[in-house]
């Protein structure tokens, strides 16, 4: 057979085309839904201030100097850089914190371990305004209102989904791997560092970009803790007063920052999805 004949045969004719369109419309309807308002929002982004608003769907002409534009209507670079400790440190203390709890709640025999566990399970399923009252007088007292402190410095204290996510991974480890380490004579967190976060760096790695997607977007916290603040607010709070400082009807500086303040979660996203994924598909349900 021809290289030729078995091209034709690979394509697909017209009948199967139909077929897998119709197949897959649910996904493609699905897609749109989502791609759509980004797809228009990118285009507004490049429009001129008289065009944008006006229903028109295609820049004409193409205006690069709307981002330039960004940095001059709000304090773009600081509020960037807030959003970046934020989201940075908190990812830090996430990780740090959640690891060892979540070993000992999965690998250690005591007791009460299956009562803390419950604690955070119901951790989980409070609502964070329901602590936001006593948590703010608490802030307050202590003259942290105003700062990145509260969004900062709780991280480092666990974070509930994070220590159940990371307990169910660890679940899912054979006992031999922490039996023989304990034989050698390995301490608890020798075995810890040594045999458990290398075999868990996927779902660490998951956990993480989790924490800092949640930091990054997070808008009800800054807006609780640092919305009155001239100095220490993040981008996600910046982006929702911008039209209030005299840019009502500035959509194209409105589109062209939250593009910038998209765009380094889609390439963050993009680079780790690989291990995301596999951080995700490699957690049990153990346990």
């Amino acid at each position: 057979m021809s290289t030729l004949d078995l091209t034709k045969r690979q394509r697909p004719t017209g009948r199967r085309l139909l077929y897998l369109l119709a197949e897959h419309a649910p996904a493609v309807a699905i897609a749109l839904c989502f791609l759509l308002p980004l797809t228009i929002g990118v285009l507004t982004a490049f429009m001129t201030g008289a065009q944008a608003g006006t229903g028109s769907l295609w820049p004409s002409p193409w205006e690069f100097g709307n981002f330039r534009k960004v940095f001059s209507a709000m304090p773009f670079g600081r509020d960037l850089l807030n959003t970046m400790l934020y989201a940075g440190l908190s990812t830090v203390g996430v990780v740090v914190s959640s690891v060892p709890v979540a070993y000992a709640l999965a690998r250690l025999r005591w007791r009460g371990r299956e009562g803390v566990f419950l604690v955070v399970l119901a951790a989980m399923m409070i609502p964070a305004q329901v602590t936001s009252l006593p948590l703010y007088v608490m802030y307050s007292h202590i003259g942290w209102v105003g700062t990145l402190k509260p969004l900062i410095v709780p991280s480092f204290f666990g974070d509930a989904f994070s220590i159940f996510l990371l307990r169910q991974f660890f679940l899912t480890i054979p006992d031999e791997f922490t039996e023989a380490a304990r034989v050698d004579g390995a301490g608890e967190l020798r075995i810890l560092w040594q045999v458990l976060i290398p075999m868990a760096r996927p779902a660490i790695a998951a956990v993480g970009l989790f924490a800092f997607l949640y930091a990054w977007n997070d808008f009800y916290n800054p807006l609780l803790y640092t919305g009155n603040s001239d100095t220490g607010q993040t981008l996600a709070v910046a982006l929702s007063q911008l039209a209030k400082n005299g840019h009502q009807n500035a959509y194209e500086l409105q589109m062209a920052a939250s593009l910038m303040f998209l765009l380094p979660v889609l390439v963050l996203f993009f680079l780790a999805q690989k291990v995301f994924v596999e951080g995700i598909a490699l957690t049990g349900v153990k346990g």
